[in-house]
């Protein structure tokens, strides 16, 4: 079964990877709370495909 995630690719904008660093900065967290963040994100990324690119200019499949 395919899980149904939010983002389908891994590219962001300049723009929301700035909002998203803004709004994570200066707020502290345990180092075990660090290390489930990064196992539990590690995972996740695993699944996210990259973009499609074309090398021809069309639209990709």
């Amino acid at each position: 079964m395919e899980q149904n995630y939010k983002r389908q690719f891994r590219e962001l904008e300049q723009e929301t990877k700035d909002k998203i660093s803004q709004s994570t900065k200066n707020k502290p967290k345990s180092i075990q709370h660090r290390q489930h963040i990064s196992q539990g994100m590690t995972k996740y990324w695993q699944s996210v495909p990259n973009k499609p690119t074309t090398s021809s200019g069309g639209t990709p499949m």
